[in-house]
């Protein structure tokens, strides 16, 4: 494996589990690279496509970084009508420009399963990249998009789900977490994820492993989409909350008085969900009014604590 030591101006490699590559090219520029792609989760071509492009590209934002570069990563089966492919790019196409980037090139295979998605290039200052690594005891815990994506999604598919429900899911995947890029250069914040397939509770422990911290979220504070917690308590969980679950548990503590309902939603995998943020407490104010002048929502979940694991009450 190749290691830091190998590459000083690989600041984010294989040796840390964090959401995107970044390399150092001069002392005021660093490149964030990742890379990510889904099947699809709703059933219009032009709204999978720019969920998957949002999707693709918050990696970069979680680090801090601005979108400036996308490739495209297409797999269809060789009978899908050319239209719905051409839907597919051209939601992607415009959610990456409504990010100020550009799509240059790609690449497509035929495949049994539609599967689409981007690898995404962003730009920032070295000294100005958040990381997985970067909370610190006394930090205030914001969440900047509510729960409940992948609960919905799943009735959905059971055909289940209330159209209102379907619909608000959609618009927070299709929103863009581009002030992770602006609020890392403005402010000392280090400590920062986005949620996805581990769901929050899979990244709160990842984000607390590699700071050597304790996270602390009190469960009335998450918000949680229409119709999820109806949803949850149907059990229509999908398999990801069982395999989160299984693997997280171990270092998740839960208060007594969490239903297990409860539980698996902070489990349930989210696509295209937001950033968890660990705000100095000193910069909370200025972080807030930044937040309110960009009109970005968020809720503050937690705290950061001396200690491991996760503390859920």
């Amino acid at each position: 494996m190749f290691t830091s030591a190998d590459y000083p101006n690989l600041l984010v490699g294989l040796e840390v589990s964090d959401d995107a590559a970044v390399y150092k090219v001069s002392d005021e520029l660093a490149i964030i690279q990742t890379l990510d792609f889904i099947t699809p989760i709703v059933d219009d071509p032009y709204t999978y496509g720019a969920i998957a492009a949002a999707n693709s590209m918050s990696d970069v934002y979680a680090m801090g970084g601005k979108v400036v570069l996308a490739l495209n990563i297409t797999c269809v089966p060789a009978d899908l009508p050319p239209g719905m492919v051409t839907e597919i790019l051209r939601g992607g196409a415009e959610k990456v420009r409504e990010a100020g980037g550009v799509i240059a090139g790609g690449h497509t295979i035929d495949d049994d399963e539609p599967k689409y998605g981007m690898a995404v290039i962003g730009l920032a200052h070295p000294e100005h990249i958040a990381t997985k690594s970067g909370a610190r005891p006394g930090d205030v815990l914001l969440l900047t998009k509510p729960l409940g994506i992948g609960m919905i999604t799943t009735a959905a598919k059971s055909d289940v789900a209330e159209a209102e429900h379907l619909q608000a899911a959609i618009e927070v995947m299709l929103q863009l977490n581009r002030i992770g890029a602006e609020i890392v250069p403005r402010f000392s914040l280090k400590g920062m994820t986005d949620i996805t397939g581990f769901a929050l509770l899979g990244h709160a422990q990842e984000m607390a492993e590699s700071s050597n911290v304790r996270l602390r979220i009190h469960s009335k504070r998450v918000p949680l989409l229409p119709g999820a917690r109806e949803y949850a308590e149907q059990c229509l969980f999908p398999g990801g909350s069982n395999r989160n679950h299984d693997y997280f548990e171990q270092w998740v503590r839960a208060a007594p008085h969490i239903t297990e309902e409860l539980l698996m939603l902070l489990y349930t995998p989210e696509t295209s969900g937001g950033l968890l943020v660990a705000v100095p407490q000193q910069e909370l104010e200025g972080v807030e009014a930044c937040l309110h002048a960009a009109e970005q929502a968020y809720w503050i979940i937690g705290e950061v604590e001396a200690g491991t694991g996760i503390e859920l009450d």
